[in-house]
């Protein structure tokens, strides 16, 4: 029979052999964003398309050639998100955070969508673990997001990363950055691109995103936005550097990154990895202190970053980074007889009230098959029920690895296999290198 349709281009399914991966990224994320004091927000997957055109800008790459752009039936035009900031200061401003206390700290874990070619770790719908900082223009605020995203990377053993530093200055100093840029590249108009030279007249810049190689070619030799910086923008910058080198966070200038975005201002930064092909930046990120202005604000200093979550997980696999297991069976359950099969359901609900992974058979297999399937999903221990057993009111459990089985009372089954279970996990963390004294601690608190 052959298959109604696949799945589209640019898309990619998560099997449940592997969900356990993407659930230690997302809640490794969570965790060191909430050391930092940063709270999840979650928006919707689409937006009314000017918040793109007006916060992403309407002269980059994403806003020209990626997004997804649809009317709706009222006739709105409407855009799957490309990026998740936008939508977070949409949100911001919609909800009245500003007047909370600031600086307002904002996470998030997203779906976004761009219509690009397909490639390793770049699809057309991705996942982006990013943060917003509203609130703060202290370049110790700066200091501290590209901090988090360093822990994070850390905290998931992730190595050869290179943390490469910009700014990019504000509106003022940008204004001399600009006609500098117009006087370089238009000498060399009729060997542009026609995409940018539409960028030339309204946003020069732009052209040292561009990812044509001719194009690339030409602004090596493009004069660096670091040499126009104003006095406010260099000091700041300084001080970001300062903040850094203090965290002992090494780190690069690379004057070419101005991040492909209109919205970013000062700092712009990028980890970046040589093992995942020739576009490595892992994370980027930067300052965004016109955005919440642009948008209908109050001018509102801000930063962040975000990175994709399978561009992350390709590098990971790329370096060997081991990933915790996937929990497996505690105990299954097989049963011979209706009332055996009830009383194995009764045993197995009240297993997992306890936070226990615990099976029973759903499929009406034999005793024999269903300590075969028993063996496949890799339970730890097994328990057959029948009316001898009920009879008896006693059962036999046996450990899969060792062999060795156990009679328990099925009336004190639940608390008995809970504390077995208990006793199983910390010889697990004894095993792990824990010293005597704290696995004497761990086993009377469980205890």
């Amino acid at each position: 029979m052959a298959l109604i349709t696949k799945s589209i281009k640019g898309t990619q399914d998560v099997l449940p052999a592997d969900s356990h991966r993407v659930q230690y990224l997302e809640q490794t994320a969570l965790d060191v964003a909430g050391s930092y004091g940063f709270s999840e927000i979650r928006t919707p997957v689409f937006e009314h398309t000017e918040l793109f055109q007006r916060g992403v800008g309407d002269t980059t790459d994403v806003v020209q050639k990626e997004m997804y752009t649809f009317d709706d039936k009222g006739g709105r035009s409407i855009t799957l998100r490309p990026e998740g900031t936008a939508g977070a200061v949409r949100s911001f401003l919609e909800h009245g955070l500003y007047n909370e206390p600031m600086p307002q700290k904002l996470c998030y874990l997203t779906s976004c969508y761009r219509y690009e070619k397909p490639q390793a770790g770049r699809l057309r719908e991705f996942h982006q673990f990013g943060v917003e900082c509203l609130g703060s223009a202290s370049p110790l605020a700066d200091a501290e997001v590209i901090s988090l995203a360093n822990d994070f990377f850390a905290q998931l053993g992730v190595q050869n990363l290179r943390l490469e530093l910009n700014s990019i200055g504000c509106k003022d100093c940008r204004k001399d950055y600009h006609k500098a840029l117009y006087a370089y590249f238009s000498a060399h108009k009729d060997a542009l691109c026609n995409t940018c030279n539409e960028r030339l007249e309204r946003n020069p810049m732009r052209i040292l995103d561009c990812k044509s190689p001719t194009c690339k070619e030409i602004a090596k030799d493009a004069p660096v936005v670091t040499d126009y910086l104003c006095d406010d923008c260099r000091a700041h910058f300084e001080q970001v550097q300062a903040a850094l080198t203090a965290m002992e966070i090494p780190f690069t200038l690379n004057p070419t990154i101005v991040r492909g975005l209109d919205y970013y201002s000062r700092t712009v930064f990028e980890f970046v990895s040589t093992e995942i092909g020739a576009q490595g930046t892992v994370c980027g990120g930067g300052r965004y202190d016109g955005l919440v202005e642009e948008l209908g604000g109050p001018h509102t200093p801000a930063l962040g970053f975000g990175l994709g979550l399978e561009r992350l997980m390709l590098l990971m696999e790329q370096q060997g980074v081991a990933f915790p297991p996937k929990e497996t069976c505690k105990i299954f359950i097989g049963a011979m007889g209706d009332a055996a099969k009830i009383r194995a359901a009764s045993l197995v609900t009240a297993l997992r009230r306890e936070g226990l992974y615990a099976e029973q058979d759903l499929v009406g297999r034999s005793v024999k098959a269903q300590m075969k399937y028993a063996n496949k999903i890799g339970a730890k221990y097994t328990m057959v029920l029948g009316d001898s057993e009920l009879q008896a009111g006693k059962a036999q459990i046996k450990n899969m690895e060792s062999g060795e089985t156990q009679e328990i009372a099925l009336d004190d089954f639940v608390q008995v296999f809970s504390n077995l279970s208990i006793m199983d996990d910390l010889k697990a963390l004894e095993t792990c290198g824990l010293s005597p004294e704290e696995f004497e601690t761990l086993l009377n608190n469980e205890s």
